[in-house]
């Protein structure tokens, strides 16, 4: 049956609805009695479509397309009997000799035009299905290929098979090889359905033309199906002789001769119950047999590409050793100027910042085409009702595989020049995580927008963000006030991934180094004493005083009234912890407040001073007792200098301790904030909220080591992305924001 029309008609429509991709507003489309919807399972492997773009995987072979198709439709099959049916096909079609060829693209051409829609349409063929529906077969094929694919398609109907072919202008000679023809007009109108032959007799009859009776030329014996369309789409001519746009024959007009003269007489059948389906081999593997199968012909077509191995396997050492050569910088000493001391290189903060972009844009450039550049072959897999499931985790499985390769290669190259040592695990499970997530964005936009241009029009709206937000390009505090914050990370980089990510690797270069790791617990004791004995206590008696004295003064009442909450608030603290009792407490209010008071303030405060200054001095003692024990251990002060070289960086210090910054902050909460030494600050917030280089994480009344907690978090926003993947969630946003857009226009 071949359906005939111009452009715009419905051609491709009608078939979408033949194959179930389309379904109706209403009617019904049955097999035996079956319904194609409904039904759906129950006539699987029946229907085969074609469709008019080739949907083929470029870079396997002709055997391999077949070979591939052939394990996700016969999961019953041997490897034997897979083989028997290719062979088989191949000999059909006339594709033996090319089936160890590539495909190629049209680009890159392995095989003609002919033969790509020939192997196009064998990847249908092998299934046998009873009822083929092809579109435009022989677009963009010359006459002979044209003619050698419609007598292919016609040898399917001697052996009882159903082919429904859409086609746009055939010569004659393939105008006659169809059985059936159905002539669709604007607005998708049926105008004819008939013997094809005859159509020209009907249009010439119906329109009043000389010699209607003719259908073929009586010399040549040929039939123009092209004058069809030219009486459908006659124009009226005006008393000028020129064309109008208006025909003289409305499509609604056509369709009711269509009705009176061919639809009123035709018999048609209608089955009322079910009955038995054609025979077919057709069965689905399970999900995880269909997962091994895309992921083994994923991972072929991307071997078999070496332009991608190549520049994938490379890219990432060939940036570290980029990145490793231009900073180091080699400050020297007085003995060797040309020497590179690790402590020295104030770049190892870069180098941790770019090692995490590099990350995210290679993690993302990886993925962003990797769902689009299959979309025409999903289409026709998902006609055949594979899992979508198992072909998103074969993709995942494969790009997580090669993140890995990537993150690990660049791990210890960039390393060994910067000569960070023992570091190459931590920074690979920081990196590879950091991949992951990106892998998955990426995928995210390829399952979600429509095409390349947009995909990667859109990568920018993503690493910006991370670049801005990840804490380094600009403090946190010093971001626009409705965003900043002192108390915590704020909200906008705690969705970062590169916030997450860089602030694992710059905790774990200095928490985690052979030399910190000695001294790491000591120093952390030895700055929370301190910063109660020389910040905090002091900012309070500060306060107590200069409460008293704007009473006096009369001046200032509601920031005497703040302050005296703030005191309120911590010498109750210290009552608790220290079992140090304040007998005046309640006299920490504006109307009884007194200079006695304020005395006594002071005086309590400076106990507890003496108190921690007291424990910073045991503190002191004790690191000086253990630098004297690695001393023997090592073998004196220079290889313990040689040892603090090798480890710790100068740069990176400063800035997890935020040197320089002693100052504290108060918030409208009656919170006094720490500034300097975050790394060693216990976190408060109950769910995983911090300064910026919190050694500690507390979630849910647990304390985790801030490089597992954000590994953790990098590793449950990949999951959040996996998931809106599985869903296509945000292909679903984005078809929602669309139809919001949409409304608004029309009203």
């Amino acid at each position: 049956i071949g359906i005939m029309g111009g452009s715009g008609v419905g051609k491709s429509t009608l078939l979408n609805v033949f194959n179930g991709n389309y379904r109706l507003n209403s009617g019904s489309i049955t097999i035996n009695g079956y319904d194609l919807y409904e039904d759906r399972k129950k006539i699987e492997g029946v229907l085969g479509f074609v469709p008019q773009d080739d949907l083929l995987i470029e870079e396997l072979s002709v055997y391999q397309n077949l070979y591939y198709n052939a394990k996700l439709c016969f999961s019953n099959f041997s490897e034997e009997k897979i083989a028997e049916v290719i062979d088989k096909i191949l000999n059909d079609l006339d594709l033996n000799a090319i089936s160890d060829l590539k495909v190629g693209d049209p680009l890159n051409k392995f095989i003609s035009g002919g033969q790509r829609k020939r192997l196009n349409i064998a990847l249908e063929l092998m299934r046998e299905p009873s009822i083929l529906i092809v579109d435009e077969p022989t677009s963009g094929l010359s006459s002979m290929d044209s003619e050698t694919v419609m007598t292919l398609l016609k040898e399917q109907t001697v052996k009882g098979k159903l082919v429904i072919v859409n086609i746009h202008q055939p010569s004659s000679e393939i105008f006659k090889l169809f059985d059936r023809l159905l002539i669709l007009d604007k607005g998708g109108f049926p105008v004819y359905y008939g013997n094809p032959v005859d159509a020209v007799v009907y249009f010439k009859t119906v329109s009043n033309h000389v010699k209607a009776d003719e259908s073929e030329c009586p010399s040549c014996g040929n039939v123009n199906p092209e004058q069809i369309l030219q009486i459908l789409e006659a124009k009226i001519v005006n008393e000028y002789g020129k064309l109008l746009r208006t025909r003289k024959v409305t499509p609604q007009e056509w369709n009711k001769l269509y009705e009176d003269n061919i639809e009123s007489k035709r018999k048609v059948k209608v089955l009322d119950e079910k009955t038995e389906l054609p025979k077919n081999y057709f069965k689905i593997p399970s999900r995880i047999i269909q997962m091994k199968i895309f992921s083994t012909r994923d991972l072929l077509a991307k071997i078999t590409n070496k332009q991608y191995l190549l520049i994938n396997f490379l890219e990432a050492p060939l940036l570290a050793i980029i990145l490793g050569y231009f900073i180091k910088y080699i400050v020297g000493t007085p003995e060797n100027p040309l020497q590179y001391l690790f402590s020295e290189n104030p770049n190892i903060t870069a180098y941790l910042y770019m090692s995490v972009i590099v990350a995210i844009f290679m993690g993302l450039t990886a993925s962003a085409e990797e769902i689009i550049r299959d979309r025409r072959i999903l289409q026709r897999e998902s006609f055949l009702n594979l899992s979508r499931f198992s072909y998103l985790n074969s993709k995942i499985l494969i790009l997580f595989t090669l993140s890995a390769i990537q993150s690990l290669s660049f791990v210890l190259v960039g390393n060994f020049i910067l000569e960070i040592k023992g570091m190459n695990l931590i920074y690979w499970a920081i990196l590879f995580s950091t991949f992951a997530t990106s892998n998955m964005i990426g995928l995210n936009l390829s399952a979600s927008l429509n095409s390349v241009v947009t995909i990667y029009i859109t990568i920018p709206f993503v690493i910006v963000p991370q670049l801005l937000f990840s804490g380094v390009v600009v403090r946190f505090d010093e971001l626009n006030r409705n965003f900043a914050s002192q108390e915590y990370v704020p909200l906008i980089g705690d969705v970062m991934t590169s916030r997450w990510a860089y602030e694992a690797l710059a905790v774990a270069q200095y928490k985690e180094n052979e030399y910190e790791k000695i001294y790491f617990d000591i120093d952390k004791r030895k700055s929370q004493l301190n910063y109660i004995s020389a910040l905090l206590i002091p900012k309070l008696e500060t306060k107590a005083t200069d409460s008293w004295m704007r009473i006096e003064s009369e001046q200032k009442k509601e920031l005497v009234i703040k302050d005296l909450k703030i005191m309120h608030r911590y010498i109750i603290e210290f009552e608790q912890k220290y079992k140090l009792p304040f007998p005046s407490k309640d006299s920490l209010v504006y109307e009884h407040y007194s200079e006695k008071v304020s005395i006594e303030i002071v005086e309590y405060l400076d106990v507890i001073k003496k108190y921690f200054q007291n424990e910073v001095e045991k503190v002191k003692k004790e690191k000086d007792r253990l630098g004297e024990s690695l001393q023997q251990k090592m073998g004196g002060n220079e290889a313990v200098a040689s040892f603090k070289n090798n480890y710790r960086n100068e740069k990176l210090r400063d800035l997890v301790l935020n040197k320089g910054n002693k100052e504290l902050v108060e918030t409208a909460d009656g919170l006094i904030l720490q500034q300097n030494d975050p790394i060693y600050m216990s976190p408060t917030n109950n769910y995983g909220r911090a300064l910026l280089y919190s050694s500690q994480k507390k979630f849910l009344g647990f304390y985790f080591d801030t490089i597992t907690f954000n590994i953790l978090f990098i590793w449950f926003t990949s999951t959040f992305l996996y998931l809106l993947l599985i869903v296509d969630g945000f292909r679903r946003f984005l078809d929602f924001l669309g139809g919001i857009s949409i409304i608004k226009k029309t009203k």
